[in-house]
């Protein structure tokens, strides 16, 4: 069953659309937001180009998040993981399909808040509703035209990129403490008063050796003259 479908922006991971979610009970609200807070960070993530794979499935408990890119724009669904994963990818070219169709490319760059283009929503809910039964003889039709295509989707497990994500923010913040660090050293108020303190002395002192190496050159050269 098709459960979940976002689609978003590449360029700066903005959901755009949604389908409108079916709650049978106030358990399956807590559980769409769960999910759809796991696809809004997967978008993130290629976003920032860490998912760098234009088809991937993304395995989830009894779950799958399934995903396409094409030209800037990402397409996510949830489903059971029984759900035929070719008939998925084939649902999700379909709506790429129907967004190029709108050809409404200047309206998506200019959108600015989640979840605005209502329009295109509308259109993911009409399409979706072709793919909730897989054994309809339309379904089961396209299942068969796909049975020897090769789909060449990577794979990967939802926990497992969450612990590369945190492992990532991890090294982040180690390196971003290491210069602060450095940084609050050296702007401490103890070494500004130190500063203060010694600069003029050290002036003094440089000052006092460039004097007396001068006066040893000119005593050497006047030795050397009389000598001559």
């Amino acid at each position: 069953m098709v459960k979940l479908t976002i689609v978003g922006r590449v360029e700066d991971g903005l959901p755009l659309a949604q389908d409108q979610p079916y709650y049978v009970n106030q358990q399956d609200n807590i559980s769409f937001l769960m999910y759809k807070q796991q696809a809004e960070f997967l978008l993130t993530q290629i976003s920032k180009g860490s998912l760098l794979h234009p088809k991937m499935t993304i395995l989830l408990d009894h779950h799958s998040f399934h995903f396409l890119v094409e030209k800037k724009i990402c397409y996510i669904v949830l489903s059971d993981s029984s759900y035929p994963r070719k008939l998925l990818f084939h649902y999700l070219q379909d709506l790429q399909k129907e967004l190029d169709k709108l050809d409404e490319t200047e309206l998506i760059q200019k959108i600015s808040k989640p979840y605005s283009f209502v329009r295109f929503g509308k259109s993911i809910g009409r399409i979706r509703k072709q793919y909730m039964d897989t054994r309809t003889q339309a379904n089961l039709s396209k299942l068969n035209a796909l049975r020897n295509e090769e789909l060449h989707v990577v794979t990967e497990h939802m926990n497992d990129i969450i612990q590369i994500r945190q492992l990532l923010e991890t090294s982040e913040i180690t390196s971003l403490d290491r210069r602060t660090s450095v940084s609050t050293i050296w702007n401490s108020q103890c070494l500004q008063d130190i500063a203060l303190k010694w600069t003029p002395v050290t002036i003094i002192i440089l000052v006092i050796l460039v004097l007396f190496k001068a006066r040893l050159i000119m005593t050497d050269d006047y030795l050397i003259s009389t000598m001559i």
